[in-house]
C-alpha cells in the first residue's frame, strides 16, 4: 500500500468518523418522515385536482345530454315547416354532440380510474406514514436511551479512573507510612544495640556509664535525704524519755 493510499484511506476513515458523529438518526428519520409527510399531500392535491376535472367533465356531459332533446325538438319542428335544411343541421348537431358525449363518457371512465388509483396509492402511503411514525418514535427513543446510557457509563468510567487513581495514591501513602515506622524502629533497635551513637553524639559506652554513675550518685542521695529525715524524726521522742 503506497503512502497516498494510506493518506486517503485515513482521511476517509477520519471524515466517516466525523460524520457519523455528526449526524443524529434523530434528526434523519424526522426528516424522512417530513418528506413522506410531504408527498402524501401532494398526493391529495392531485387527487382533487383529478376529482374536479372529472366533475367538469361529467358537467359537460349533462349539458350535451340535455341538449339532445333540443336539437331532436328543432329537427321535428324544421321538418314540419318544410326546412329539412335546418333539420338536416339540428341532426348533425345531434350526432356531433352525442360523439362529444361519447368522448367525454371514455374521459370520465378514465379520471375516475386515476382517480381510484390515486386514492388508494393515498391510503397505502398514509398507513406506510403511521408505521413510519411508530417506527421513528420507536428508534429515536432506543437512540435517547442508549445515548443517556453511554453517557452515564462514560461518567462512571471518569469517576472509577479518578477513584483508581485515589486509591492508588493512598496505598502509595500507606506503603510510605509503613516504610518510616519500619525505618524508625530498625533505628531504635540499632540504639539499643550500641550500633548507632545516641541522640547528642559521643561513645556509646561512656554514655552508658555516665548513666550508670548518675543513677548511683541520686540512689545514694535519696538514702541520705531518707536517713535525715528519719533521724529528725525521732530525735524529740529520746529527750523526753526520764
Amino acid at each position: 500500500m503506497s503512502v497516498w493510499t494510506r493518506i486517503r484511506l485515513l482521511f476517509s476513515t477520519e471524515v466517516s468518523s466525523a460524520l457519523d458523529q455528526a449526524e443524529d438518526p434523530r434528526k434523519v428519520l424526522e426528516y424522512a418522515y417530513n418528506q413522506q409527510r410531504t408527498l402524501l399531500v401532494t398526493l391529495r392535491h392531485g387527487l382533487v385536482d383529478v376529482a374536479t376535472a372529472k366533475q367538469q367533465l361529467e358537467q359537460q356531459a349533462t349539458k350535451l345530454r340535455e341538449r339532445i332533446p333540443h336539437l331532436d325538438d328543432q329537427a321535428i319542428r324544421a321538418v314540419g315547416a318544410g326546412r329539412e335544411d335546418l333539420a338536416r343541421i339540428a341532426l348533425e348537431r345531434k350526432q356531433l354532440a352525442i360523439a362529444q358525449m361519447d368522448g367525454l363518457t371514455r374521459q370520465i371512465a378514465e379520471v375516475e380510474a386515476d382517480k381510484q388509483r390515486l386514492a388508494g396509492q393515498e391510503r397505502s402511503l398514509q398507513v406506510r406514514i403511521e408505521q413510519f411514525r411508530m417506527h421513528r418514535d420507536v428508534v429515536s427513543a432506543r437512540y435517547t436511551a442508549a445515548e443517556a446510557e453511554v453517557r452515564l457509563k462514560e461518567s462512571f468510567a471518569g469517576v472509577s479512573g479518578e477513584l483508581a487513581e485515589l486509591g492508588m495514591a493512598v496505598g502509595r501513602a500507606e506503603e510510605k507510612t509503613e516504610r518510616l515506622q519500619a525505618r524508625a524502629r530498625a533505628i531504635d533497635s540499632l540504639v539499643d544495640l550500641g550500633t548507632l551513637p545516641p541522640v547528642g553524639g559521643g561513645d556509646f559506652v561512656e554514655h552508658e556509664l555516665l548513666r550508670i554513675e548518675i543513677s548511683t550518685v541520686v540512689e545514694g542521695e535519696l538514702q541520705r535525704i531518707k536517713a535525715e529525715l528519719s533521724e529528725a524524726g525521732s530525735t524529740p521522742t529520746e529527750e523526753a524519755r526520764p
